[in-house]
């Protein structure tokens, strides 16, 4: 066999191959496929992030800006939404165990979970900032002022506030409080100083203590941070759900949804 009876030979066999391959890729359901199918999207959320979600656990309902949102997904979809309580803690695992097909709820953009999957469009531009009793809203204007002997700095276990404050907090105690519902409380009754989280947390708390807590220089936050939906690696999905919050973001829905919460 000569050289371009070889080559011809190969070529052909090449050919078969990617022939063969070709139908068993187009048959390979997209996560997108497998919700649709299944008729729900599982969303994944913690329940203790006011604004975004919150689960009254006496009536074991979700409720919150995300809450919302992923409805809104929803009815984009045609499917309904099954939520799926985790925790800050345990959102990776959850994550990486496939309990959920998008964890939302104030979701963070970080590198590590990055890893894990993908992430939609960002929904917020933000960064971390103090809140501390509106009195003593002058002594905690830069990390400096706050990491001295004596300040006492609560924060959640498990999420980018805890990791913030240990990367910066030296000096100062750090203190853990476990339910982030109640860890503004810590501050208003005198048992910690201040805490250090998203801007958009910070006026969402400062509004439901009025006189009593207040956001701190919460424009000018001490780094920045998204918010977006993590999404379990699916190409279609992402380009779906990015598709769907641009035409929100156009009709005006996010916007109204926002209003709703925020303002």
């Amino acid at each position: 066999m000569g050289f371009l009876d070889r080559a011809l030979s190969v070529l052909a066999g090449l050919v078969v191959v990617f022939s063969l391959a070709a139908p068993a890729a187009a048959d390979q359901a997209s996560r997108l496929d497998e919700i649709m199918q299944r008729g729900s999207l599982r969303v994944g959320m913690t329940g203790d992030y006011k604004p975004f979600t919150y689960l009254d656990k006496a009536t074991g309902k979700f409720s919150g800006f995300d809450v919302d949102m992923a409805e809104s997904l929803g009815k984009a979809l045609g499917v309904k939404v099954e939520f799926v309580p985790t925790s800050w803690p345990q959102l990776m695992k959850d994550f990486e165990a496939d309990k959920f097909d998008v964890a939302m709820g104030g979701v963070s953009i970080t590198l590590d979970r990055q890893k894990k999957g993908y992430f939609s469009t960002a929904i917020m531009r933000e960064g971390k900032t103090p809140i501390a009793r509106c009195s003593d809203t002058s002594k905690y204007q830069t990390l400096a002022d706050i990491d001295k002997p004596g300040t006492r700095v609560v924060v959640n276990p498990g999420g980018t506030n805890e990791r913030f404050a240990r990367a910066h907090i030296k000096a100062a105690d750090i203190r853990v409080h476990t339910d982030n519902v109640t860890i503004f409380d810590e501050i208003a009754k005198g048992d910690a100083d201040l805490m250090m989280t998203d801007a958009s947390e910070t006026r969402y708390q400062q509004k439901l203590h009025p006189g009593v807590l207040c956001a701190v220089h919460p424009d000018k936050p001490f780094d920045f941070s998204e918010k977006a939906y993590w999404l379990q690696r699916d190409v279609a999905l992402k380009a779906f759900v990015d598709q769907w919050l641009h035409i929100s973001t156009e009709n005006g829905s996010y916007q109204a949804i926002y209003k709703s919460w925020f303002d």
